[in-house]
């Protein structure tokens, strides 16, 4: 109570000063429109900012968030998109003949928790398993193009086996020509690059060009985006293999979409047929 006592005795003129000058500035806003109006249009605008950067914060803070919901509306209108309804004509009129309906693909947006990509053989993890209807051997992608290959799946977690691994191995082709086939492997010396071997030696491949799945297997669907042809190997040599710089940086991976193929165990129980 005393340093009270003893603050307001040591600084009563400034105190007092302080007092005249807030009963002067209020007279002055309360009576003088102008100088009201000046005051009134500062404290909006300093109040206006104080907002606006508080806002943008909050947006910031909020992407995770909006990137999630994001990841979640593409998984929607992929899964849409795929619901193709094909129907056919009867040439002699222009009633619907027949309506077909069959879906091949579904998607299931999923985030990467865990990646590696500096080790022969690398491993990603996402956060989707068994209860979210993902399990081993489904395609995994996002919108540059492909990750890898679902491998393992427990309840509510998957391990992919990425494609920068020493087993993996891709259908892949060069992008607008169906008859140039090859299959994608790593040779664990750069992430940002893969290989395309077995390409037929009368591909017209040139520098630039994009390699896309091939769609020659029940994983991958043809047409999603691999990279871009960065080395074309000269000479005959046997493997005659192509050096394919990826859209993706395996080194920055976040929200992913794992692909089943709906009709995958039909084919293989076709093809697993024993000839009779």
């Amino acid at each position: 109570m005393q340093q009270i006592i003893y603050f307001f005795q040591k600084f009563k003129y400034f105190l007092f000063f302080i007092l005249l000058e807030f009963i002067a500035l209020t007279f002055t806003f309360n009576n003088l429109n102008f100088h009201k109006s000046k005051f009134v249009n500062s404290a909006n605008s300093i109040t206006g900012g104080f907002y606006s950067t508080l806002s943008n914060s909050t947006e910031y803070l909020d992407l995770k968030s909006e990137n999630e919901l994001l990841s979640e509306e593409n998984t929607r209108l992929k899964n849409i998109l795929e619901k193709n309804i094909t129907v056919s004509f009867d040439i002699d009129s222009t009633v619907i003949d027949s309506l077909k309906y069959q879906q091949k693909y579904t998607f299931t947006n999923a985030k990467i928790i865990n990646n590696n990509y500096s080790k022969p053989f690398n491993f990603l993890t996402i956060n989707k398993g068994k209860n979210q209807k993902v399990d081993k051997e489904m395609a995994v992608i996002n919108s540059k193009g492909i990750i890898g290959i679902t491998e393992n799946s427990s309840s509510n977690y998957t391990r992919v086996q990425s494609i920068l691994n020493k087993n993996s191995g891709i259908n892949a082709r060069l992008k607008g020509n169906t008859s140039y086939y090859g299959t994608l492997k790593w040779d664990s010396k750069d992430y940002n690059t893969v290989q395309l071997h077995d390409i037929p030696r009368q591909a017209p491949l040139k520098i630039g060009d994009t390699i896309e799945t091939g769609g020659k297997s029940t994983i991958f669907p043809e047409g999603i985006p691999i990279g871009s042809i960065s080395k074309i190997n000269q000479g005959n040599t046997a493997d005659n293999k192509v050096d394919v710089l990826l859209f993706n940086d395996m080194s920055n991976l976040g929200f992913v979409y794992v692909i089943k193929n709906l009709h995958k165990e039909e084919i293989q129980s076709l093809e697993n047929t024993n000839n009779e």
